[in-house]
């Protein structure tokens, strides 16, 4: 099974691909992709897309795990992050991936075992559960593999 996990965002959306075979996980890749501010945001939102899409071409997810936005005290932040979901979103129900929706308390909870931990305690469990030796920069790349894990503790959850 591949997974992919968006840490979704226009400015920077963080992406991690997770491959789990025979019981173990794997990370296979795992960036941010930028967007230019100084593009307008239909070109941002289609550079986006084309990002998007080369990683599913690449990679050929099964599952797309993507952070679910609760709340934000900036209107403007709130509606860029749900412009690039939408993106997300439709990349890979039209490339035939399972689309799912995780809160931060619920990436939280199964990769830490707490939904307080913060960013630094996330990013070293992610490093430890994938076997990854130096830190994930920028963290937006870590919070898309923490994603990943997520989805796959879960359907490890279901399962028993």
């Amino acid at each position: 099974m591949f997974v992919l996990g968006i840490d979704p965002g226009l400015s920077r959306c963080g992406y991690g691909v997770v491959h789990r075979k025979d019981g173990e996980e794997i990370a296979l890749a795992a960036g941010v992709i930028v967007t230019p501010s100084e593009m307008g945001t239909p070109h941002r939102l289609t550079l986006l897309r084309d990002e998007v899409r080369e990683l599913i071409v690449d990679y050929k997810p099964d599952v797309i795990a993507i952070e679910r936005v609760l709340f934000q005290h900036n209107a403007a932040t709130a509606i860029s992050v749900g412009q690039a979901i939408g993106i997300v979103m439709t990349e890979g129900i039209s490339a035939g991936c399972e689309v799912v929706e995780f809160s931060p308390n619920e990436v939280k909870q199964s990769v830490a075992g707490h939904g307080g931990a913060d960013k630094k305690e996330m990013e070293k469990m992610v490093q430890i559960l994938l076997g990854i030796e130096t830190p994930l920069e920028p963290v937006d790349a870590a919070d898309a593999l923490a994603l990943a894990l997520c989805y796959i503790a879960r359907q490890r959850v279901e399962a028993s």
